[in-house]
């Protein structure tokens, strides 16, 4: 009779599913920066853990400039915040259930969902509260984070330990299925974005007339609400809840001197790849929080734009540094072409 060990019992329970995430990971991904790491000799990328950081560090990158450009040029920078204290009370309610209830719920499922549901509920908010939005958004931000709170004090401490990678970022919190999952979130937000384009653009610049064109105006608000908490979601395994909605913001406004829409988002993605690479790589070499160097990368990209338009309006005659604003302002009918 065959004995079945260990081994044999896990590659008997592999899915295809799980398969598929090997092949995208370690055939595709990891044969890709194993061959750059030979080729440059950077050991680094070598290692199957920061193959998965790197990854999701391009991942981030990408999304977070595309659903904050809306978010940034709406004045609506706080919702990302908002979002991202509901993910974090989302990962609290998975790890209490794990717990206390024995019941296998990925953190970060439970995040999403929670996150989801906070979203409609901010932008509700958003749109019957008026003159008190901010005020709205700070008791869905505070109350989120007060729920979290409480649940990881109601197990007397025990899930304190697993939600510090989360409230910091962490480069150990991208397993594999983790690395598979903001691959996935990352997918639907391209994809939400480049369908919903045009209408959430006219609605962005003029909200007033989409609702005359008889445009679905809240419809698309909470699409964008609910694109936002599946960014946040996805991106604080490595940024943590508490600077998450950063790459939501700053390479944005990094962007900003880039004239036309679409190629504001187009910089802003550059910049944030460079933060987001340059922040891991830095993360792992100083033994630092990989969310606090990307921010700190990113702000100092933020300077240097403004550092270089300063000069560049000195350098060009008869535009005085006053007029800088009004200069690096990306032109709203840009993003129509």
């Amino acid at each position: 009779m065959h004995s079945y060990t260990n081994a044999d019992a896990s590659i008997l329970a592999v899915t295809p599913l799980d398969r598929g995430v090997g092949v995208l990971l370690d055939t595709v991904w990891g044969t890709v920066l194993d061959a750059v790491a030979g080729l440059t000799g950077i050991d680094i990328l070598g290692f199957p853990f920061m193959q998965r950081a790197y990854l999701a560090a391009i991942c981030i990158g990408v999304i977070g400039p595309l659903v904050g450009a809306f978010l940034v040029h709406r004045e609506m920078a706080m919702i990302a915040d908002t979002l991202a204290h509901s993910a974090f009370a989302g990962v609290a309610a998975g790890l209490f259930v794990n717990a206390v209830y024995a019941v296998a719920v990925p953190p970060l499922l439970s995040a999403l969902v929670v996150a989801a549901v906070a979203a409609v509920l901010v932008q509700t908010l958003v749109d019957y509260a008026g003159a008190y939005r901010d005020t709205s958004l700070a008791i869905v931000l505070t109350g989120a984070f007060a729920i979290g709170s409480v649940l990881i004090t109601a197990t007397d401490g025990g899930i304190a330990v697993g939600i510090n990678a989360y409230l910091f970022g962490s480069l150990a919190t991208v397993s594999r299925p983790n690395a598979a999952l903001l691959v996935a979130l990352s997918a639907i937000v391209t994809v939400g974005i480049a369908l919903a384009y045009r209408p959430l653009v006219y609605i962005t610049f003029d909200e007033i007339g989409a609702r005359a064109s008889g445009i679905g105006v809240r419809r698309y608000n909470q699409l964008l609400a609910v694109l936002t908490a599946v960014v946040v979601v996805g991106s604080m395994q490595i940024m943590g809840v508490i600077l998450v909605a950063a790459m939501l913001v700053v390479p944005v406004a990094a962007a900003a001197p880039v004239r036309g829409f679409k190629r504001s988002i187009a910089a802003a993605v550059g910049i944030a790849q460079l933060a987001t690479i340059a922040g891991v790589s830095l993360s792992y070499v100083y033994d630092v929080a990989a969310g606090g160097t990307i921010v700190l990368v990113g702000i100092g990209l933020y300077v240097a734009s403004k550092l270089g338009v300063r000069f560049r309006n000195r350098a060009v005659a008869g535009i005085p540094a006053a007029d800088e604003s009004e200069q690096t302002a990306p032109a709203a009918d840009g993003g129509r072409e």
